[in-house]
């Protein structure tokens, strides 16, 4: 089997509500690259860069990519390399990519995640069987609030729990007062059962401030307090103060970064998503190095679409470690069943099918290759020239 082209479609989908973190307060979210790569035996498969400007690793380690710079990368560079390349070789295409452009992780990641979803489809197995087999078949949906005033928080959050969403995410880093105040009435609100994250995202001026903040929302009992400063050296030392696990999520891109974070004691653990590394292959090779070092991970992500939301839960149901309630999206077509509000933050999808969801959890989707069809229609209504 040989690749023989590739297409990118930029589409927009409507969000529920505008979603925010403390590195992206204005931008929409949903405005993602999709990517088609074909083969001569008629078997095509489905990519997603979900690629943020704002979003890139500690200290410009890694830079901020678009949907724009993801075509441009795929078809003024990375096409004539993986052209004629056998989308089964995933370390061969890996190899012609970093040859062909350094970097870029998201449009290497939207290529990689379209050949296991070929693959999967020519072996007539889902893509969890690829990456080593089927460790669970759902992951439990830790619902992000985003950066909203407290009582909006709340309400949302409510709703969210009597859904069923059993972990809630908490964006945080840019107002400690609000920051405690959030998670207390949370706490007073949905009661000892619920599980509470806080996500600071680089946020805080200084390690100080966020050990500040992260004691004081400890007393309201938290899962975990993640990326609340930046860089491995400044997440070590607040990790030394606090009680909670420390999350990496900007510091942990690549299986280097999980060697800087081991050599730190930075993190208990990271943020382990496809897109990341540069797709799923390159994923799994983090996983399993930081399994080998005694981490363990959720499954993050940038509140992908169905594709790269099914990449993701794929990567999920191979990765022994990854055992911590992920914002995995419950992706759904408009109209469709499913919650209104838990795990959702779109109105509508580019896959046919909802996502099962089911105490509390979204479940892997079955059937060959990433398990799930494209809807070509919504990607016509929903293109961005």
């Amino acid at each position: 089997m040989k690749i023989t082209g590739c297409k990118i479609f930029l589409v927009a989908l409507p969000n529920r509500r505008h979603h925010t973190w403390a590195s992206k307060m204005t931008a929409a979210i949903g405005f993602h690259a999709l990517v088609r790569v074909d083969t001569d035996e008629g078997v095509s498969g489905w990519g997603e860069a979900p690629a943020g400007m704002t979003w890139g690793g500690s200290h410009m380690r890694y830079y901020g990519e678009s949907p724009q710079t993801v075509r441009h990368l795929i078809e003024d560079h990375l096409l004539d390399a993986i052209t004629g390349a056998d989308p089964r070789e995933m370390a061969v295409l890996h190899a012609r990519m970093d040859k062909a452009a350094k970097g870029h992780p998201y449009a290497k990641a939207a290529i990689d995640m379209a050949c296991y979803d070929i693959a999967g489809k020519a072996a007539g197995v889902p893509v969890y069987t690829l990456l080593g087999g089927q460790f669970r078949d759902r992951i439990e949906v830790a619902h992000s609030l985003g950066i909203m005033p407290v009582e909006k928080c709340v309400e949302e959050a409510v709703e969210a729990v009597h859904e069923g969403a059993k972990t809630i995410k908490c964006k945080t880093g840019l107002d400690p007062s609000r920051d405690v105040d959030v998670v207390r009435q949370l706490r007073e609100r949905l009661g000892d059962d619920i599980k509470i994250r806080v996500d600071g995202n680089e946020g805080y001026s200084d390690i100080w401030e966020a050990i500040r903040v992260t004691r004081a929302q400890e007393e309201y009992g938290i899962l975990l307090c993640e990326q609340p400063v930046m860089g491995a050296r400044d997440l070590a030392r607040v990790a030394e103060r606090i009680d909670s696990p420390v999350m990496a999520d900007e510091s942990a891109w690549t299986a280097h970064d999980i060697l800087e974070l081991v050599e730190h004691n930075a993190a208990a653990c990271f943020s382990c998503y496809v897109t990341k590394p540069g797709g799923l292959y390159r994923a799994k090779q983090q996983a399993d190095l930081a399994e080998a070092l005694g981490l363990y991970c959720d499954i993050g992500g940038s509140i992908e679409l169905g594709i790269g939301n099914a990449a993701n839960l794929h990567l999920g149901a191979a990765t022994r470690i990854a055992t911590l309630p992920s914002v995995a999206p419950v992706s759904k077509p408009e109209g469709a069943a499913g919650p209104s509000i838990a795990g959702t933050y779109y109105l509508d999808d580019v896959v046919t099918e909802p996502f099962a969801f089911e105490d509390g959890a979204v479940l892997v989707p079955e059937g060959p290759g990433l398990g799930v069809e494209v809807d070509m229609d919504k990607i016509k209504k929903y293109a961005v020239s």
